[in-house]
């Protein structure tokens, strides 16, 4: 019961948008941008504000540090957030396999990524 506690607070949004701006020192509308375009989705309450998590505020510091310390435009942030997403669930994965069905998924997976490189949506 804890665990799943500790995951529901880590998504719980807890932060509105004003709130969240001040403390990742961006401006609202950037946020707004963000999630137009799909980089983070915060939860919204029933009267349609946006509630950042814990979680939402560590993915956007991430994208913050792409995009002003790498200089990455938002399709590079893009990029590197799939990428990275995909190394996270791809280790995941490879704890459950063994032999031969590992090998093809992580043939799979590298085939996914390089997709990924090349354009493709998967």
């Amino acid at each position: 019961m804890y665990d799943r506690r500790q995951q529901y607070d880590r998504v719980q949004g807890v932060y509105i948008i004003s709130v969240a701006a001040r403390v990742l020192n961006m401006h609202p509308q950037t946020l707004r941008k963000y999630e137009r375009i799909g980089l983070v989705s915060p939860s919204r309450t029933v009267g349609m504000l946006r509630l950042y998590s814990e979680e939402d505020i560590a993915r956007l510091r991430l994208i913050k540090h792409l995009v002003d310390e790498l200089g990455l435009n938002l399709a590079g942030v893009e990029l590197a957030l799939g990428l990275f997403n995909r190394l996270v669930n791809m280790r995941a994965k490879t704890h459950e396999l063994e032999g031969e069905e590992l090998k093809s998924f992580l043939d799979s997976s590298v085939d996914q990524m390089l997709g990924l490189l090349q354009g493709k949506r998967k």
